[in-house]
Parts: structure tokens; C-alpha cells; sequence
């Protein structure tokens, strides 16, 4: 992974959305992946780089959804337990159980408030495909989901490094503060 990133701080910065939209995709096919971490890195790079936050954050956005909505398609074709077993193994009764107590007492709400749990995540499109919710309303809950979570993510690492020479110097104020204390 440290090689990933070493890449990523050298690669130029249209590239940089490509790998930040695929991190993001490969998310709900692999939930290991750390997709949270790279999307801070990548927009951190980006301002850094004088990129777009709208563009980091719609490269992450776009790559989640469209693969979340592949995973929805492979759950209503073939059912949510072979792919949750093969998502998180021995994990998935488990997950399934929760996320299924959810469903059946919030509806798509659970399914929205779902994405906002690692590794959860990953299990609410194949679920909500496997359970027959209509394409739009999980798409809906989904997209609205990532919109925030990967917005957020994307802001304050587009933020951070946007204003790095600040950050830098108050944390070289605070250690001298607390060094003299």
C-alpha cells in the first residue's frame, strides 16, 4: 500500500481522479480496501497539485456509486449471501442479520444510514439487490450516502492540504509549546 501512495503523490493530477475513482469503486468489491484513506491522500494531493476538490470528490463519488449499483445488479441477479460470504467471510451472518433487523424496521433509511458503517458498507448494495428494493430508491440511498460520506472526506483532505504550510506551522507551535512545558 506505502507503494500506492508513492505513486499517487507523482502521478499527474487527471490521473489522480482516475485512481481516486477506482480506490473508491474497488471499495464495495474488496471492503479492505482503505478507500476512505486514499480518497483523503488523493484530495490532499490535489490541492497541493492545484486540482479541484469538485473534481476529486466527483472522480470518488462517481467510481463508488457506479460499482455499488454493479454490486445492487449481482445481488437481485444471484442473491446477497454468496456475495456477502465471499465480501466478508465468517463475518457475514452476522452483518447480514443487522443490516436485514434494519431494513425491516427503517426501510431505505437503514440502507442510507448503512453506508456510513466500514465494512457494513460494502454489504448494502448486494442486500438491497438481493431483497428486490427498486433499483431507484437503493441508487437514491446509496448515491445520497456517498455524496456525504466521500464530500466530507474529500473537503477536509482537500482543505489540509490546501492550507499545509498553516498546518505545519501550528503544529510546530504546539510541540514547542509542549516541549517548553
Amino acid at each position: 500500500m506505502n507503494s500506492f501512495f508513492v505513486w499517487l503523490n507523482s502521478v499527474p493530477i487527471g490521473t489522480l481522479y482516475v485512481a481516486l475513482g477506482a480506490v473508491a469503486a474497488i471499495e464495495n468489491v474488496f471492503p479492505p480496501v482503505p478507500a476512505d484513506t486514499v480518497v483523503a491522500l488523493g484530495s490532499f494531493l490535489a490541492a497541493r497539485g492545484r486540482g479541484s476538490v469538485v473534481a476529486a470528490f466527483l472522480a470518488t463519488w462517481i467510481g463508488n456509486v457506479g460499482s455499488a449499483m454493479v454490486m445492487y445488479t449481482l445481488g437481485r441477479r444471484y442473491g446477497a449471501a454468496k456475495l456477502e460470504q465471499r465480501l466478508l467471510g465468517d463475518k457475514a451472518a452476522g452483518a447480514e442479520n443487522r443490516l436485514g433487523k434494519m431494513y425491516g424496521k427503517y426501510g431505505v433509511l437503514a440502507l442510507f444510514a448503512s453506508r456510513f458503517i466500514p465494512g457494513v458498507r460494502a454489504l448494502v448494495p448486494p442486500f438491497a439487490g438481493a431483497l428486490r428494493v427498486p433499483a431507484a430508491r437503493a441508487g437514491l440511498a446509496i448515491a445520497s450516502a456517498s455524496a456525504i460520506w466521500y464530500g466530507t472526506v474529500s473537503y477536509l483532505g482537500f482543505t489540509l492540504g490546501g492550507n499545509w504550510q498553516r498546518v505545519l506551522y501550528l503544529i510546530t507551535e504546539y510541540a514547542r509549546i509542549l516541549a517548553a512545558g
